[in-house]
C-alpha cells in the first residue's frame, strides 16, 4: 500500500498568459468553473494530502478563486517565467512534513484525477521519487518531485524552463495516461 500522507500537490498559476490573453490563474472552464479550483479538486482526488497554489500574476484577484483551505503563495518573482513558481512552491514545502511534490500547471484545466492517482500509483511517493506523466511519449503533468530533487531542480530551473531538462537527465519514471487524457494545455485566449 502506497502512503500517500505526505504528498503535497502543488499548482503553478503565476504567470502573465500573454499568449492567453491575461493571467491564466483568472480563467475559468465553459461552466464557470474557475481553473485554479479545477487544479486543486483534481489532486486532491488523486490522492494529494494538501495543496499549495503557486500565484503572481493577477494574485490579488485570483487569491478569491483559491479555495479557503488551501496555502498560497506568491512569486513575487513571476516575470521570469515558470521557474519561479517552480521555486516559490517548493520553497513554501520545505517546511511542511511533505516527502514528495505533485506538480501540476494551472493551465490544464481538464486533468483527471485519475491521471493524478496513476503517476502516484506507478511512482511510490518519497524523499527519492522522480516521475512524469507522458502522452504518447509527449512528456507533460503531473511530475512528482521527491524531497531528494527539490534543491537541486530549484537551482537548474530558469526561466520558462521548468523541471524538464532535470527530469530528462536523471531518467525520472515516464508514467503512460494517453489513455486517460490527452494531456494539452490550453495558452489560447477564452
Amino acid at each position: 500500500m502506497v502512503d500517500f500522507a505526505h504528498v503535497s500537490g502543488l499548482v503553478l498559476a503565476a504567470g502573465a498568459g500573454t499568449r492567453a490573453g491575461g493571467p491564466k490563474a483568472l480563467r475559468r472552464d465553459e461552466a464557470g468553473s474557475p481553473w485554479l479550483q479545477l487544479a486543486v479538486t483534481a489532486l486532491r482526488a488523486g490522492g494529494c494530502a494538501d495543496v499549495t497554489v503557486v500565484l503572481g500574476a493577477g494574485a490579488a484577484e485570483a487569491r478569491s478563486l483559491v479555495p479557503d483551505d488551501v496555502a498560497v503563495v506568491v512569486a513575487d518573482d513571476w516575470q521570469q517565467g515558470l521557474s519561479a513558481s517552480l521555486r516559490a512552491g517548493l520553497r513554501a514545502l520545505e517546511s511542511s512534513p511533505a516527502s514528495t511534490a505533485l506538480i501540476t500547471l494551472v493551465d490544464l484545466p481538464g486533468l483527471p484525477a485519475e491521471v493524478v492517482s496513476r503517476v502516484l500509483a506507478s511512482a511510490k511517493p518519497g524523499a527519492d521519487a522522480l516521475a512524469r506523466a507522458v502522452f504518447e511519449g509527449r512528456p507533460g503533468h503531473p511530475v512528482l518531485l521527491g524531497r531528494d530533487h527539490w534543491a537541486a531542480v530549484a537551482a537548474e530551473a530558469h526561466g520558462d524552463r521548468g523541471a524538464g531538462p532535470y527530469l530528462r537527465a536523471h531518467a525520472a519514471l515516464e508514467v503512460d495516461c494517453a489513455d486517460l487524457w490527452a494531456g494539452a494545455d490550453l495558452d489560447t485566449p477564452p
